[in-house]
């Protein structure tokens, strides 16, 4: 497989100037006695030369590159990829729960009318992280890996599930689920933005510390006025424990039934991709 081709956009402007016959600046053009405009004269005695229009420089249009192409953005110094559609897609930032392609999430934004562009990564969160990849605020200064260029049609933060398994505190996962709530506002401030908590079983049915982080992940999301996505009583109330592969990861039954479900709430929410008004 051929890696992507990383463009850079050059600084260098091109500008025609004036051009004047030696080395003086040329006179104003003097006026003749009965009123009359005398055209302008040059040192030499022959007339002077017009001015050169400006000739207007193309603007570079980096969406006009080949689909999957990296492109090094001079306004946040990020390599971004160019996709084919991106104002129909949806970004998934996440872990295991919407890496697979046919996961509960991903089918669930599918479902509700986008193209999905998936940088879900198992084993991270907001505060955990794995050898391949940070958690999520590193993950996106460092590069580990890439979002698009332009303005997506919505960007989803789902996960916290690693982060309660490795005991992460209250206070490490709302740092920094604000600090990359904050860096996706500013970095794509027309692109909504919205939340998925941290699959479990209910409270009273062992959810434990997952069902915690999701309660904990909502109330971040209320502060920074984001739509949030309970999901941390969802395996007992949609009744999905005998879908479980390992206590915590679903097999195909259980991935569409949540998938279902997830749209139905996203799609009452007011998250289903609007068609483009026809001209």
């Amino acid at each position: 497989m051929h890696k992507p081709r990383v463009f850079t956009l050059a600084a260098s402007v091109l500008a025609a100037g004036v051009v004047l016959a030696g080395c003086g600046q040329a006179p104003d053009a003097p006026s003749a006695g009965d009123g009359k405009q005398v055209a302008p004269v040059a040192p030499s005695g022959s007339p002077a030369a017009a001015p050169v229009p400006k000739k207007s420089v193309p603007q570079f249009d980096p969406s006009t590159l080949p689909m999957g192409t990296l492109y090094k953005n001079p306004a946040n110094n990020r390599n971004e990829v160019i996709l084919g559609d991106v104002r129909h897609t949806a970004v998934l930032i996440g872990d295991s729960q919407s890496e697979p392609p046919g996961s509960w999430p991903r089918t669930a934004l599918a479902d509700l009318g986008y193209k999905v562009y998936s940088v879900a990564r198992g084993g991270t969160g907001y505060v955990a992280a794995t050898k391949a990849a940070g958690n999520y605020i590193d993950a996106l200064q460092r590069g580990d890996w890439v979002l698009p260029y332009g303005a997506p049609a919505l960007i989803v933060l789902e996960g916290g599930g690693n982060d309660a398994s490795r005991n992460a505190s209250d206070e490490q996962i709302t740092a920094n689920a604000n600090r990359i709530i904050a860096a996706l506002k500013k970095r794509y401030p027309q692109t909504r933005l919205a939340m998925i908590g941290t699959l479990a079983r209910g409270a009273n049915a062992g959810g434990g510390r997952r069902t915690e982080v999701d309660t904990l992940l909502r109330g971040i999301a209320a502060k920074n006025g984001t739509p949030f996505f309970s999901v941390g009583d969802w395996i007992t109330k949609y009744q999905v424990a005998g879908d479980l592969m390992d206590g915590v990861h679903l097999n195909a039954a259980g991935h569409a039934k949540l998938a279902g479900v997830l749209a139905a709430d996203m799609a009452a929410a007011g998250f289903t991709l609007q068609a483009d008004p026809t001209h």
